[in-house]
């Protein structure tokens, strides 16, 4: 697995930390565009796998039967923060699905928002499963299983009908077959898949434009991508990168990131100016350093030619793009984020 220099950040002038990673930028008919490091690296997607996952909730026929609503479908693709928008949107739909907090089996774990970890610890209360960043997908999966007659307790069996669906949707954005995916288990406890980062790239691209694909799988993958960047709030939440640049976007750019350093963009037709083709981005970073997949995700689009100026002005003041200032506990500018890499026409 070939990794080449990405990003780097250096203090007063002199590099103090360097991250390796591999880009892989591809059309919705598989071809590779434009790369960095292998783009043929064979990494798991981890939560970036989560629009293609919830696609057999709606293929199903279950989120027609439920009423789920875009903002509700958004959250079903989610690596949310556990915020109480979030928690109040799960609630209401796992109550109409008829299934609770009690049937998941994604876990629990720390929050990330200082304001609601306070206010957690005032009123004596801990973290529970419907605060977990996963609760929406596994909330969808539920979903599934409820509407096709199969017992709840074994959603997550990556034998099961429920997981064998979602394998076999995943597979065919990624233009592979089942057996091609390597299958492993995700922190929260669902299988989770590892694929080459240019098919991955590809079916985000086949998530922004899916013309090419069945009508019930283009419907599908619209109403993902609608949902999505319809309420970005719900991928994530205010100060996340997916939130953030999918709303400097402007409906054009829906994002997903997962755990380890893994980032993925769908680019809609026209994002690189008129006439230009849906794009997939798919980037593993070598050590798993989220900062470094947001700003390394955030200097792709810049080559690109997917940001404005202005879009990316408001990221970079956001610690979201590359060059931004560094800066200590006292404010103090003591070094600089850089990105560190050219993409190469794809071939």
């Amino acid at each position: 697995m070939a990794f080449t220099r990405l990003i780097q950040y250096t203090r007063d002038g002199l590099v103090e930390s360097v991250h390796a990673g591999a880009i892989a930028v591809a059309d919705a008919r598989g071809r590779l565009i434009a790369s960095a490091g292998d783009p043929r690296a064979v990494v798991f997607m981890r939560s970036a796998a989560k629009p293609f996952q919830t696609l057999p909730l709606l293929e199903s026929g279950a989120a027609d039967a439920f009423g789920i609503t875009p903002r509700e479908l958004a959250l079903t693709c989610a690596s949310h923060r556990g915020l109480d928008l979030h928690v109040d949107v799960l609630r209401g739909l796992q109550a109409r699905i008829g299934v609770g907090e009690a049937d998941l089996r994604c876990g629990v774990h720390p929050l990330d928002d200082p304001e609601t970890v306070r206010r957690l610890i005032l009123a004596g209360e801990t973290p529970t499963p419907n605060r977990h960043n996963c609760s929406g997908k596994h909330t969808g999966m539920l979903a599934q299983a409820r509407h096709r007659g199969l017992p709840l307790a074994g959603y997550l069996d990556p034998e099961g009908p429920v997981q064998q669906a979602i394998l076999k949707a995943v597979a065919e954005m990624c233009g592979l077959g089942p057996a091609e995916v390597v299958v492993g288990i995700d922190g929260c406890s669902a299988p989770n898949f590892a694929v080459p980062l240019v098919n991955a790239a590809a079916a985000f691209a086949r998530l922004a434009d899916p013309a090419g694909q069945p009508p019930a799988r283009a419907a599908a993958l619209r109403r993902v991508f609608a949902a999505m960047t319809d309420h970005p709030e719900m991928v994530r939440g205010p100060g996340g990168y997916d939130t953030e640049l999918m709303r400097a976007g402007g409906g054009r750019i829906a994002s997903k990131g997962g755990a380890e350093g893994y980032q993925a963009i769908a680019l809609a037709p026209g994002a690189l100016g008129a006439g230009s083709p849906a794009l997939g981005l798919a980037l593993k970073i070598a050590d798993g350093a989220a900062r470094a997949a947001a700003l390394a995700a955030t200097e792709t689009l810049r080559q690109l030619g997917a940001l404005s100026p202005a879009a990316l002005e408001t990221l970079a003041a956001q610690g979201l793009a590359a060059p931004h200032p560094l800066r200590n506990w006292r404010g103090l500018r003591v070094g600089e984020a850089q990105a560190g890499f050219q993409l190469e026409s794809g071939t």
